[in-house]
């Protein structure tokens, strides 16, 4: 007798786990979205604002805030997001309080190229356009269009990640011969880089190069500095 009477209440316990779990389910769904918020890891330089974002949210009926939150497809929110141009990630969720939140990472410019066509390379190296609420500071690429852009992203992404060198070049210049130049912040000479390739051992030859010439205040007397004889810098005076 005990023994039916503990499956009988075994039973019924489990009914009421399942009652409660459909019952807290099933009020979830039928909750309504109270808005949208938005956070930008980096939020110094917004290429895109948290006003478009939240357009993009409530673009379509997925981000509809009438809508209850069954109707949501998340996915389909996040796809939408990401295939802007300004945003490199986004991560769509719902809050505890039904507010439809984006975390968005923009697209990180590495240089810009200018001429006949204007857009940026960004650090993944793939084509950005540019934003109109906000120009990076990244250095000029002249010579470049859409197509021969990418052969330069080793150089120019080098360039972006050393303190040194991000701080001191001001412009990529491709020339006809698909070598290149480098011309620097403050200074009249031009640097000749040559082909992509040897990029670590050139800078480091033209780093130490700059820090010895800086030191012999000489850095004012050369009109082209060569990087392209392997351990050698090849400078030419005025």
């Amino acid at each position: 007798m005990k023994s039916k009477l503990g499956y009988i209440k075994f039973v019924l316990l489990i009914a009421l786990v399942a009652f409660l779990f459909g019952f807290a389910e099933k009020r979830h769904d039928n909750r309504k979205m109270t808005g949208t918020e938005v956070h930008f890891t980096d939020s110094e330089n917004l290429y895109i604002t948290v006003d478009s974002v939240n357009n993009l949210l409530i673009q379509n009926e997925e981000g509809d805030s009438n809508l209850g939150e069954e109707t949501l497809d998340l996915n389909k929110v996040e796809t939408l997001l990401n295939s802007n141009d300004m945003i490199e990630n986004a991560e769509v969720f719902l809050n505890l309080d039904g507010k439809l939140s984006a975390i968005v990472s923009q697209r990180k410019p590495i240089g810009r190229a200018v001429g006949n066509q204007s857009f940026y390379l960004d650090r993944k190296g793939k084509v950005m356009p540019l934003s109109e609420n906000f120009s990076a500071r990244v250095p000029l690429m002249l010579g470049f269009n859409e197509v021969n852009i990418f052969e330069a992203y080793p150089l120019v992404s080098y360039i972006k990640n050393d303190s040194f060198l991000s701080k001191h070049i001001t412009a990529v210049n491709r020339l006809e011969n698909g070598r290149y130049e480098l011309k620097m912040r403050k200074l009249d000479f031009v640097v000749y880089f040559g082909a992509v390739k040897n990029i670590e051992l050139k800078f480091n030859n033209f780093k130490a190069f700059y820090k010895k010439a800086l030191i012999d205040e000489k850095l004012d007397t050369y009109k082209k500095v060569n990087l392209q004889f392997g351990n050698q810098v090849v400078c030419t005076k005025k």
